[in-house]
């Protein structure tokens, strides 16, 4: 089944796309240029209040309810990647980059830039690249399709949105980011089914990008109003602990596949995926390692940034 998603599609016209470019490029002098950098940070945040206002409204909406779907399709950012794609394992952004400027300007209208330490070493803007050996893993290493998930689906403070900026898609336009809304997918479940769904009989492990770290929490797989759930699953990673579980785990996959749909991010576009829930994948695609392959990068967000203090240094954006 395939979906629109125009009415989640925002694009910004010329005047929007100077003046992101603008806000950006000033955002890049800061000093010191790292965006890791607490006071970096600190600027971003406060650059985040001057965005178009049309981007702002609509980050803000779908913040406040990301739809049916659950994503946010947003075209015609300032990119301009001058470098090649990386390839090596675990490749990240720390310097102020345009890009990156741009990705934490948006993110920062919608809650609290963070990361996670086991992950890609804390980074709070990470490539998701094709690295050469890697093209079976089930990760953003990978090029092969990619299992549908909620983002870091074993831990307690996953993020609430994932984002992922196009720099270069794949030479034949191939890879498309695929989504798929538990709000889409949920008339198609038996009561039955919902109702064990809800109930904790599902484990779940760490993804291959924590480095097996993290513990193997056992949850229910829908949580929340009856009606309007989250949805806390990863196809990939997280098992059905007994034979009613199993059933039921397997009629969610059904349902997941059946409203499953697919968007092609070209440079410039940004995909926001409400992680609590919409699951996120990838399909398949070949990559030629020539410096001009496949190029996202990606960031999360916390909306209540006070609740994972405890695990976070100094106050900062890193959950240890």
């Amino acid at each position: 089944m395939t979906l629109s998603l125009d009415s989640g599609t925002f694009v910004l016209d010329a005047s929007e796309q100077s003046e992101m470019e603008l806000l950006a490029k000033q955002l890049t002098t800061v000093a010191p240029g790292r965006v890791d950098d607490l006071e970096w940070i600190a600027a971003a945040r406060d650059y985040s209040c001057h965005i178009p206002g049309r981007l702002r409204e609509h980050l803000r909406r779908f913040r406040a309810d990301p739809g049916p779907h659950g994503v946010l399709h947003l075209r015609g950012l300032p990119v301009r990647p001058d470098v090649p794609t990386p390839n090596v394992p675990g490749s990240v952004e720390r310097n102020a980059t345009l890009s990156a400027a741009v990705l934490t300007l948006c993110m920062f209208s919608l809650g609290e830039v963070v990361a996670f330490r086991n992950e890609k070493s804390g980074a709070l803007v990470q490539n998701v690249v094709p690295v050469p050996g890697q093209e079976t893993h089930q990760s953003n290493a990978g090029s092969i399709m990619l299992e549908m998930h909620v983002e870091n689906v074993h831990h307690e403070y996953r993020p609430d949105f994932v984002s992922l900026l196009c720099l270069r898609n794949d030479h034949e336009d191939q890879a498309g980011l695929q989504v798929a809304s538990i709000r889409d997918a949920l008339p198609l479940l038996s009561l039955v089914h919902r109702r064990i769904l809800g109930e904790p009989r599902f484990e779940s492990t760490p993804p291959s990008s924590f480095g097996g770290a993290g513990g193997n929490p056992v949850h229910p797989a829908l949580s929340g109003a009856f009606d309007d759930p989250d949805i806390r699953v990863d196809f990939c990673n997280t098992r059905p602990m007994d034979e009613a579980a199993a059933a039921a785990f397997l009629a969610l996959r059904g349902a997941i596949e059946a409203v499953r749909t697919k968007i092609v991010l070209s440079a410039g576009d940004l995909a926001v995926v409400d992680n609590r829930v919409t699951l996120h994948g990838r399909t398949a695609f070949v990559p030629r390692y020539d410096g001009q392959d496949r190029w996202l990068q990606r960031a999360f967000v916390h909306v209540d940034h006070r609740r994972s203090r405890f695990i976070r240094d100094a106050g900062g954006n890193v959950l240890t």
